[in-house]
């Protein structure tokens, strides 16, 4: 038996971790006893012991992580802040075999005030059950999903860089863990959040080839997504034809990044209801 530890992580945390090897339903029976443990509110420190200056995208993982699982014809219901660690799966799981699985990444910042936020999360929980349909996978609730995204950050606030010096980067996962001999849905499936602080570099922009032949004759291009949010394009080359843009004029782009920004951190007053506080 593990020592059974009481913790808080605020009021949003609403679990224990059981002190027993193997859990109740709705629990991980196939997680190894290395994640059971005692959970705390992420430890004393206001910060973790980290070069906030000089935050890359390196491998860096946070302190908890959360679980949940659910049988077929099931639905999900509220999973456990475990401590981060290894997981156990059959070598059968349909996520190995198959690649029956689905990510989604959510960025978490602090605010000026110190505050915890989240943009924009319930878009997520919704692109996640939109794959998993397309997956014949069960997927958790919006509610339970953005549950476990509050819960992760706020167990693991103290990696959350201070304001201005990066993210919180959170990835939901959703995956076939249980065993199975064919392409089929699986018998069980896993939704398992965790975490790594990265800092405000972008990710560089790789040359490719480009079959839009609008793109050269157009002033500025740019990629979005979840971890670069804007990053402008230097050069095209299209059919031996390279274009060059100009990268020291005012381009939409840093302006558009200088807004999301300014309201992802509450800079700027979100007019749209985008920004969710969680502590």
């Amino acid at each position: 038996m593990i020592q059974r530890s009481a913790y808080r992580i605020r009021h949003l945390v609403k679990s224990s971790i059981l002190g027993s090897s193997k859990f109740k339903q709705g629990d991980l029976t196939y997680l190894p006893t290395c994640f059971l443990g005692v959970v705390s509110n992420g430890g004393d420190a206001e910060y973790a012991d980290v070069d906030w200056n000089n935050l890359g995208f390196g491998l860096m993982p946070a302190d908890y992580t959360y679980a949940a699982k659910c049988s077929v014809g099931e639905s999900f219901v509220e999973g456990k802040v475990l401590p981060y660690g290894n997981i156990e799966l059959s070598p059968f799981a349909g996520v190995l075999n198959y690649g029956q699985g689905v990510i989604e990444g959510v960025k978490i910042c602090r605010g000026e005030n110190g505050g915890i936020l989240l943009f924009r999360p319930e878009q997520n929980a919704i692109q996640m059950q939109v794959g998993a349909e397309r997956m014949c996978m069960p997927s958790p609730s919006v509610e339970l999903f953005v549950d476990a995204l509050k819960q992760t950050a706020l167990a693991n606030r103290r990696w959350t860089p201070p304001p201005g010096k990066g993210w919180l980067y959170i990835r939901p996962q959703l995956i076939e863990s249980g065993p199975i001999h064919g392409v089929a849905p699986s018998p069980e499936c896993t939704f398992l959040l965790y975490a790594s602080p990265f800092g405000n570099n972008y990710f560089k922009v790789e040359e490719r080839l480009i079959l839009v032949e609008e793109l050269m004759d157009v002033d500025e291009v740019f990629c979005t997504g979840t971890a670069i949010s804007f990053a402008p394009v230097e050069s095209i080359t299209y059919q031996d034809k390279r274009v060059e843009y100009d990268m020291c004029a005012k381009q939409v782009s840093g302006e558009l990044l200088a807004k999301l920004a300014g309201i992802q951190r509450g800079l700027i007053e979100d007019t749209w209801g985008w920004v969710a506080k969680i502590d």
